[in-house]
């Protein structure tokens, strides 16, 4: 009798508390968002039904969250196929002209103008774009919000774009217009039609920006687990007493201590709430670039750029009525979920907010996408490093095409490589370099860009890899020779090499110079270094870049030492998709520096890849006497092999980081060398015997 008891005891227990699981741990786990349905409404959902309320709210608490009427959306019932004409976009191609500005603009209008105008998209005919951008700023007096626009049509195939709160943007007869607008209310957003902007700063950056300043993977002792967004800026910081809520006023609060300035101090802490008010938006962005999680209190404005962007991933959305509840699932949240949470706030912050230019950008492309249909970006390009603006969808959409994500498709780049051998100078054939390349494992063609001034031999030496001779451009150039007088040469454009030539069909690709000297051993072994990291660049001279405290600006050097941050083109594997990437990513301007000062091409494309990847070059074993064949100082359409710059291209290294906004270039002191170099063992024990010897 006493043993039945025991158990009718045992089972009303444990039905307790699985009617307990049931009614609270749905409350717990809804505090995060859900992934949107494709094609579905892209408002935010309704978290939490009324039934599970009853246990933490009284009933008339609820009338004030209960549905409400929708507004009516802007511009009534227009989508993307009735509102906007695609057959305008020749070959699936975006074309966007901006009107110029009209009157006195302030700051953030006109780097939006010039962030337009700089993209690949741009072009200064209307007739020829397929999009036109009407930029409203917010000092635009509410009369004249309405210019007179020839190609206006009803709005059809325009975007509105405001990144700022302004009277026009209220007014303004939208018509057919696309939206792109700072942090748009639910009610008044078209999903799929208009574009959510992030609220930005008046001093944002027009390019670069500043970094992520998530420093380490898990918070310090002492570092405060949340912080709260105030009303009118700055932080407070809640001490880790949960019977407190910040936030709500009907309880007991621990306020902690304040920061008070909104942009003095970024707030130092793991999570933070954000009430869901529209001016609380730009708290947003604060807390991305501080690698705090956002914590978003039921939030009716949408998220930036939510078409594209999986939020999912970085930010956490909470009813702001259970505030006990949310805070004991911060608490008890694992730290690898905490960990993923703010590297993807880090990565969202650096891809597309810390500059107008690449909100602007983000916009367009995905404007693009929406054009493109199936050849769009696929999610996992925008929600992965290095993001889909440095991912072109016009090389691919497959991930594995791509050397960023090997690791995290479990696959490798394929075992064969491309010679690319540039010819840029007169003199003879570049024959025993070709012997050294054709005989190394891993070669699968020899491409020659012959772009000296005199024509290519008739003949070339038998190879048991195909060889190919691509001709390359020449251009005339004017110099001046010791201020005495000026001639003209026909120059070879340096850059020609890095164009997406169709006849490279291998993942990686081995760029040398006619005046290059590598044996097969050092070929073997390199690229077998550059297929576990594909994403590098791996070289064997290097240059190491530097503050020049004397000059004010950067300087870079090629004496040898440990610490280095590019690797000369000159003998280096990388990646195919670096030529697409050189050719329509990089802005005109530094495209034509780098023909005019050859040495920058070889700053250029480490900067280039330096951005891409946050990563520093590899650098291989190379032997000492190759150092004693070096060619004569750089002429005018002389040898540019060489290991130290040129005192005249010190200063495209300060050209190229204002152009790209910061200093990408990173250091390294790592040197891969084989197993047993220069181990005093028996030379039969080594794979790379003829590194270490002539």
């Amino acid at each position: 009798m006493q043993s039945w008891r025991r158990k009718s005891l045992w089972l009303a227990l444990s039905a307790s508390w699985l009617l307990i699981l049931l009614r609270v741990f749905p409350v717990l786990r809804l505090a995060e968002p859900a992934r949107r349905q494709a094609g579905g409404p892209q408002g935010w959902p309704h978290w939490l039904d009324a039934e599970l309320l009853q246990s933490f709210s009284q009933p008339g608490e609820l009338l004030e969250y209960g549905p409400q009427p929708p507004q009516a959306p802007r511009g009534g019932s227009c989508y993307r196929e009735a509102c906007f004409d695609a057959s305008r976009c020749r070959g699936g191609s975006l074309k966007v002209f901006v009107y110029s500005a009209v009157g006195p603009i302030s700051e953030t209008p006109r780097k939006v103008l010039t962030s337009i105008e700089g993209s690949r998209y741009h072009t200064a005919s209307a007739a020829e774009a397929c999009l036109l951008v009407l930029v409203l700023s917010p000092d635009t007096p509410a009369g004249e919000c309405h210019p007179a626009l020839p190609q206006w049509d009803g709005g059809k195939n325009h975007l509105v774009l405001s990144l700022h709160a302004t009277p026009c943007l209220r007014i303004f007869q939208l018509g057919q217009a696309m939206v792109a607008e700072a942090s748009p209310t639910v009610d008044t957003f078209r999903p799929g039609f208009d574009v959510a902007l992030p609220l930005l700063p008046e001093a944002h950056p027009l390019r670069g920006g500043a970094l992520g300043q998530l420093q380490q993977h898990s918070p310090l002792p002492g570092v405060a687990l949340i912080a709260v967004a105030e009303e009118r800026g700055g932080w407070r910081l809640a001490r880790t007493n949960f019977s407190a809520c910040p936030w709500d006023g009907r309880c007991e609060q621990d306020h902690g201590p304040k920061q008070t300035h909104p942009q003095a101090t970024l707030p130092n802490a793991t999570f933070c709430l954000i009430p869901g008010r529209s001016p609380d938006a730009l708290h947003f962005l604060q807390a991305l670039q501080a690698g705090c999680i956002p914590v978003l209190l039921s939030p009716r404005w949408e998220l930036p750029f939510s078409e594209v962007i999986d939020w999912t991933k970085a930010a956490i959305v909470a009813d702001e009525r259970l505030p006990l509840q949310v805070l004991a699932a911060l608490q008890e949240m694992p730290l690898t979920r905490v960990l993923a949470l703010r590297q993807q706030a880090q990565f969202l912050w650096d891809a597309y907010f810390s500059s107008i230019e690449k909100v602007i950008h983000t916009t367009l492309e995905i404007i693009q996408d929406r054009i493109s249909g199936a050849s769009a970006h696929p999610s996992l390009l925008w929600n992965s490093p290095p993001g889909a603006l440095l991912a072109l969808s016009t090389f691919s959409t497959s991930p594995s095409d791509f050397p960023f994500y090997h690791l995290q498709q479990g696959s490798r780049p394929l075992g064969r490589f491309s010679a690319l051998i540039w010819v840029g100078a007169p003199g003879q054939p570049p024959l025993k370099l070709i012997q050294a390349v054709a005989g190394a494992q891993h070669c699968a063609q020899i491409l020659v860009l012959w772009s000296s001034k005199k024509p290519p031999p008739p003949r070339w030496p038998e190879t048991a890899v195909p060889l190919t001779v691509l001709d390359g451009h020449r251009k005339r150039t004017k110099f001046c020779v010791m201020r005495e007088g000026r001639g003209t040469t026909l120059l070879s454009q340096a850059s020609d090499r890095f164009l997406p030539h169709s006849a490279i069909d291998t993942d990686a690709i081995l760029s040398l110079d006619a005046h290059s000297s590598l044996s097969t051993s050092e070929v073997d072994f390199a690229f077998t270094v550059w297929q576990s990291f594909p994403e590098r660049m791996v070289g064997f001279l290097t240059w190491s870049h530097f503050w020049d405290e004397a000059q004010g600006g950067w300087g870079y050097t090629g004496e040898r030492t440990n610490e280095f941050s590019m690797v000369l083109t000159s003998a280096a594997f990388y990646h195919r998709y670096y030529h697409t990437l050189f050719t329509h990513s990089l802005p005109k301007a530094l495209r034509t520096l780098a023909d005019e000062s050859p040495p920058c091409v070889d700053v250029l494309m480490n900067f280039l890849v330096a951005a891409v990847t946050k990563l520093p070059p590899i650098k291989v074993p190379y032997g000492p006497w190759h150092q004693e064949a070096r060619p004569p100082p750089l002429a005018p359409g002389g040898p540019r092999f060489r290991a130290e710059p040129q005192p005249a291209a010190q200063d495209c290294l300060n050209q190229m980081a204002a152009g790209f906004g910061h200093m990408p270039l990173v250091s390294s002191r790592l040197r891969l060398d084989p197993v047993l170099f220069k181990d005093p063992v028996s030379v039969l024990r080594k794979k790379y015997r003829s590194l270490e010897k002539p």
